[in-house]
């Protein structure tokens, strides 16, 4: 038991320095701290509609992802009603909903599930879905 506390706590540490990170690139446009995937990292982004997702490879997440932090670039990235679930040691899921905010205008607002896998002594993100909340 007191394992699995100490492994939620230390993901919970790393995944609040993640959340810092977001805010740095969200100012910086560099968003190379946050580009924390694994090889096999996919991340699936559904519309709102009855529509198929679409599906990102991690190469094809990364550029998107400079894309979009370029696009809102002095805006901060609010990680709200965040939860934390440790699968086991190695796996972990963390959903929230994620507001992205310039001048107290909320710009964009996705619900969005992570899947973070140990590996290689770190935690990798191996895929994700997102979902607009309008």
């Amino acid at each position: 038991m007191l394992d699995t506390e100490n492994k939620l706590n230390e993901f919970r540490m790393m995944h609040d320095e993640f959340i810092k990170d977001w805010n740095k690139a969200m100012q910086s446009g560099d968003t190379s701290t946050v580009e924390r995937m694994a090889d096999e990292y996919y991340v699936a982004f559904f519309n709102g509609s009855n529509e198929k997702p679409l599906y990102f490879t991690r190469q094809e997440a990364i550029e998107g992802m400079k894309q979009s932090v370029n696009h809102f670039l002095g805006a901060t990235k609010r990680f709200e009603n965040r939860v934390i679930r440790l699968r086991n040691n190695e796996n972990a899921v963390v959903f929230y909903e994620q507001l992205i905010v310039k001048n107290e205008v909320v710009l964009a607002r996705l619900f969005t599930i992570e899947n973070w896998s140990w590996q290689n002594e770190k935690w990798l993100v191996v895929r994700e879905i997102e979902q607009p909340i309008n």
